[in-house]
């Protein structure tokens, strides 16, 4: 009994971490993988993702890893786009139109948390 108190209070402490850290911000999703920025022509598979210029810094953001979580709408066309949890994705390249703390997501890495016909999405992030 008592471990599994112990891990309840882990995965609570986990969120509540994730959430005091997280950053706002919107996402959108795009469908050609490659060649990237930072990669060329090398397949990075699909949980991937282009950050905006600030983020993405002169390639400095390249590999990095980003967790994204849905947390709501942007439009009127889809009124509870999110699905639930988390993704974790790596920055393969630059998302030059995208503004402030915005990700263009892989189609597959979008699709995982939220309804890809909202086509754009609020999110939180964090390193």
């Amino acid at each position: 009994m008592a471990i599994e108190r112990i891990i309840v209070l882990a995965l609570i402490a986990t969120s509540l971490v994730y959430i005091a850290s997280a950053i706002p911000g919107t996402s959108t999703f795009y469908t050609t993988y490659v060649p990237s920025s930072c990669y060329g022509f090398q397949d990075q598979g699909v949980m991937i993702a282009a950050a905006n210029p600030a983020i993405f810094n002169n390639r400095a953001a390249c590999g990095r890893r980003y967790r994204i979580r849905c947390t709501g709408r942007t439009n009127l066309g889809v009124l509870q786009p999110c699905r639930n949890g988390e993704i974790t994705v790596r920055i393969v390249d630059l998302c030059p139109g995208c503004g402030a703390n915005q990700f263009d997501l892989s189609q597959e890495a979008f699709s995982m948390i939220a309804d890809p016909n909202a086509g754009r999405i609020q999110i939180d992030y964090n390193q």
